[in-house]
């Protein structure tokens, strides 16, 4: 048993889950449910990225490993690392080390990488070199996985950094400075719909991107064990005013990007109407797109090729499902699509 594995454990007694938590996720899960509840009711496992913008992998590993810190390998991010504990003291506080605040590495759950690896891993299991590339981080904030898609463009061409609202801005440029970001824009909710108008607003002409990055507005039922106030929020009609808005995001964002640029959807919940459920409506709507296949080494759930009353599109099973249990993780689905004319 590792350190860490010894305060895994997070008492249940005082949750209550709502019927419609428990019969959707119980008809979504069937006999896995029960494993699923106990994972997300446990401590999430710590874990960071190497930023290789200012540091090698190798020589960020060396250095905490001579501190003492026990680090295992995300085998889906050859940049990230789970956190084991110390090996002499009872601590996991890697975030008040002076690599953190150095921008050596950035404190991120592991399923959370993996939409940037997605969107620069081709289907034949190669890595996009990355570099002079135009990308666009549509919900960025605060700018976990724009840092991740910084150093995959080794610091060249342009990413834009968008998102909503001021007070998401502030972490975003907090943490892009901190990482050493130098080929990034800030932009203020620049490619969502104007309050005052139905028309987006965007400063550049029509179909401007090589690569984006759609990581959507959801209800973060992967994310349980993160905070529990995603079992309150959770409802049927918070789901369908967020497909709405995922439908709107999914739409703009493909209008913004090049033909052969691709795009990469995806969503912190385990909800299919927010999941299968969006991918499957766009690509009945969207005869150029294709659904591309992931090759990345990690446990998955298979995609739903149905749901309830619902059959979705036939390549589906391309589609990334993660539960918690599946790789000790959040829960996480990731999509990539590519625009073919």
């Amino acid at each position: 048993m590792t350190l860490y594995d010894q305060r895994r454990i997070v008492s249940a007694d005082k949750i209550t889950l709502k019927p419609f938590f428990v019969q959707r996720h119980q008809s979504l899960l069937g006999d896995r449910y029960e494993d699923f509840l106990r994972y997300s009711f446990t401590y999430l496992r710590k874990c960071i990225r190497v930023n290789t913008l200012k540091i090698s992998v190798e020589d960020l590993k060396t250095r905490l490993e001579e501190q003492g810190w026990v680090l295992e390998p995300v085998p889906w991010c050859k940049e990230g690392f789970f956190v084991q504990g110390h090996q002499t003291q009872h601590r996991f506080d890697i975030g008040n080390l002076v690599e953190h605040a150095m921008g050596y590495f950035y404190v991120q759950e592991a399923a959370s990488m993996i939409p940037p690896v997605a969107l620069f891993t081709q289907e034949d299991g190669s890595f996009d070199k990355g570099e002079d590339l135009k990308v666009l981080d549509l919900c960025a904030a605060p700018g976990s996985k724009t840092t991740q898609l910084a150093q995959y463009m080794h610091n060249t061409g342009l990413l834009i950094a968008n998102d909503v609202t001021v007070g998401r801005l502030r972490p975003l440029t907090l943490n892009l400075q901190r990482m050493g970001v130098s080929n990034m824009l800030v932009t203020l909710n620049a490619f969502q719909e104007h309050k005052k108008s139905s028309r987006p607003r965007n400063p550049f002409d029509g179909e401007f991107f090589d690569k984006i990055l759609v990581d959507a507005p959801c209800s973060g039922t992967g994310t349980i064990r993160k905070s529990f106030k995603v079992l309150e929020m959770y409802s049927q009609g918070l789901v369908r005013r967020l497909v709405i808005t995922q439908r709107t995001i999914l739409e703009h964002a493909w209008s913004l990007l090049k033909v052969g640029g691709e795009l990469v959807y995806s969503t912190c919940t385990q909800e299919p109407d927010e999941n299968e459920g969006i991918v499957s409506w766009f690509l009945d709507k969207h005869e150029e797109a294709k659904l591309c296949d992931l090759p990345l080494d990690m446990r998955r759930s298979p995609a739903l090729t149905s749901f309830e009353e619902t059959t979705y599109h036939k390549d589906i099973h391309k589609c990334i499902r993660i539960y918690p249990q599946d790789n000790d993780t959040e829960g996480f689905f990731v999509a990539k699509l590519k625009k073919l004319k």
